[in-house]
């Protein structure tokens, strides 16, 4: 299995939020921009059609030596020969995530607080998705009034962990740098991938993003 990637350019699919692309199409254009781990997220299609894009994109990360997470499915994780996969608190624990897919395996946990960070470290977790941290339209679960934990919320965790930390929710290339300098280690995106004019651009600015964030510690 693949390692975690240093300072990750983390793209996570979901194909109404790209354009009239398809995923495969916006995984490719992203990899060629930089993009270093990719999250299959497709949340309001099949598990048929979940396995089908799967595989698609697991030909394309396989080829370009990266890693691909599965949002939340153990199961298309396993069926696809993915890399790992990625919990939220509705999820199965990450201690039974770890049991089912293995120890090589590349388990993340979302988490939003210091306690979570805590808690998601001492059951396994290899890396961490903490956010929002800006307001985001991405989730359907997000509270409109919510905007977020803000960059004081994302320091607070990294500092309450060992573990790599990239800032989701409402990250786009304008805040990206932000995002670095808190504290995190790399970028989680949706639409600033996705829904970009040019996916590869996209993805490229947000790998200068971060080495912009890391100079400014």
């Amino acid at each position: 299995m693949r390692a975690f990637p240093d300072r990750p350019v983390y793209l996570i699919t979901q194909a109404d939020l790209s354009a009239g692309r398809s995923t495969p199409e916006v995984v490719a254009a992203a990899l060629e921009g930089g993009t270093n781990i990719v999250q299959l997220r497709e949340k309001h299609t099949s598990a048929r059609t979940q396995y089908r894009i799967g595989q698609q994109v697991r030909e394309l990360t396989a080829a370009a030596d990266v890693p691909l997470i599965v949002n939340n499915r153990i199961d298309i994780a396993e069926a696809i020969d993915a890399d790992g996969v990625h919990l939220g608190d509705d999820d199965l624990p990450v201690a039974v995530a770890r049991e089912m897919l293995g120890p090589d395996a590349i388990v993340g946990r979302s988490v939003s607080t210091p306690t979570a960070a805590e808690e998601a470290e001492a059951a396994g977790a290899d890396y961490l998705g903490v956010g929002a941290v800006y307001r985001t339209d991405s989730k359907d679960d997000v509270d409109p009034e919510n905007h977020g934990i803000g960059l004081d919320g994302l320091t607070a965790v990294v500092e309450a962990t060992s573990l790599p930390v990239v800032g989701i929710g409402g990250v786009t290339v304008d805040n990206a740098a932000e995002v670095i300098a808190a504290g995190a280690d790399g970028l989680a995106v949706i639409s600033a991938i996705t829904n970009a004019d040019d996916p590869t651009a996209a993805a490229a600015a947000l790998e200068q993003a971060i080495e912009k964030g890391v100079r400014k510690r």
